[in-house]
């Protein structure tokens, strides 16, 4: 194996990669990053069995020549390898490899030899029927990963928990996450190759937190492929590939409340800030407890007690009111999280008493939902 390659984009492939091994895995040559070359460009993978990503880097890209290859072949590189590209001194960096699985790399003054794995070694990764693809804008996907990924459960005892649920029907796609304190549920239109229908899959939200990290925030179509307990996803020119959680995701419908007793709309900044505030004290109590009080139809007080700190009283205006007054306690930071990803001006939130759980959603649309259980004092 002989080639020269463009500094930058080997160290992006690299980066995007690397995301994908753990120096937990107890398959060692899984520790490294996988480098392929064949007269078409270079193809980098990372795996730790669960996730895999992997990144193709073309021969010339926009008419400029990215890498000159001399001589076809596949090592598995060390995963400090990122360290080494990111300090070479030129914009170019030349591979060489002989028989004793002995790397040479050379950049401007600079040179090492570096021990490498056998590639045959490396394990297959699996293929993925592409019969059932839907397609789906990235800045859209991250935006809904962000709404719902938070709410995922980081406790292993329920691992189905600790994914999301997606669900899609007459081409909607529902994100559900919960860790059963809280709810997180978000909606979109999306395009598929076919009626493609699905109710039971759930992502890990280990990989789904990867995937944000990969997906560009400007508008590109990505492809998103599903099999019986892998996922592919594709995006120009990477592959992103996780496993499926098994088990079946518990039936949420049966916790949100059909009929609320009472129902405000308030400004979204405002009793974010508010709650914000509030929890500055509530961190001192356990679960981070904050009480709402619906003073009259126009007023509602947050405020929270620390015997250590003190009191914080915070009144929001009420923008409207439907039906009765109500005093309810809740964890602060669940509020916040869901608050944080909701982008409308007004939210609403409907109560079905104290003990109940609540409802947030915005207040112009239908298609986010919150749901958080309160606190009993």
């Amino acid at each position: 194996m002989h080639f020269i390659i463009d500094k930058n984009h080997l160290f992006l492939a690299i980066q995007h990669v690397s995301k994908a091994v753990s120096s937990k895995t107890t398959i060692p040559i899984l520790t490294g990053i996988k480098l392929e070359v064949d007269k078409h460009g270079v193809t980098l993978t990372g795996s730790d069995s669960d996730i895999t990503i992997q990144m193709f880097i073309p021969v010339t890209e926009n008419d400029k020549e990215i890498i000159q290859i001399f001589e076809e072949g596949k090592i598995v590189l060390p995963k400090y390898i990122i360290d080494i590209v990111k300090k070479l001194p030129s914009n170019e960096i030349e591979f060489k490899i002989n028989d004793q699985l002995i790397v040479y790399i050379k950049s401007g003054s600079s040179e090492f030899r570096l021990n490498v794995f056998d590639a045959e070694e490396y394990p297959v990764i699996p293929q993925v029927n592409q019969e059932y693809v839907l397609n789906i804008q990235s800045e859209l996907l991250k935006t809904i990963i962000k709404q719902t990924l938070f709410a995922v459960s980081t406790v292993e005892s329920r691992p189905i928990l600790t994914g999301v649920l997606w669900q899609l029907e007459n081409n909607s796609l529902k994100f559900i996450a919960t860790d059963s304190h809280r709810l997180a549920i978000r909606e979109v239109k999306v395009e598929t190759d076919t009626d493609l229908t699905f109710n039971n899959i759930v992502v890990p939200g280990k990989s789904l937190n990867e995937l944000n990290k990969i997906l560009p925030d400007e508008q590109m179509i990505v492809q998103i492929i599903f099999t019986e307990n892998q996922l592919l996803i594709k995006l120009g020119h990477i592959l992103f590939l996780s496993r499926l959680l098994d088990g079946t995701y518990p039936d949420i419908s049966r916790i949100i409340p059909n009929k609320e007793t009472t129902k405000i709309i308030l400004e979204t900044k405002k009793i974010f800030e508010a709650i914000e505030r509030a929890s500055l004290i509530s961190k001192d109590v356990k679960n981070n407890v904050v009480k709402l009080i619906i003073k009259d139809d126009s007023l509602l007080e947050i405020n929270s007690i620390s015997s250590e700190m003190g009191k914080v009283t915070e009144q929001v205006e009420i923008k409207e009111l439907e039906g009765e007054l109500i005093k309810i306690s809740f964890n602060s930071k669940y509020t916040l999280d869901a608050l944080r990803t909701i982008d409308s001006e007004e939210i609403i939130i409907e109560f079905t008493g104290a003990l109940s759980p609540f409802i947030i959603k915005p207040a112009d649309h239908e298609k986010m939902l919150h749901l958080i259980l309160p606190i009993r004092t």
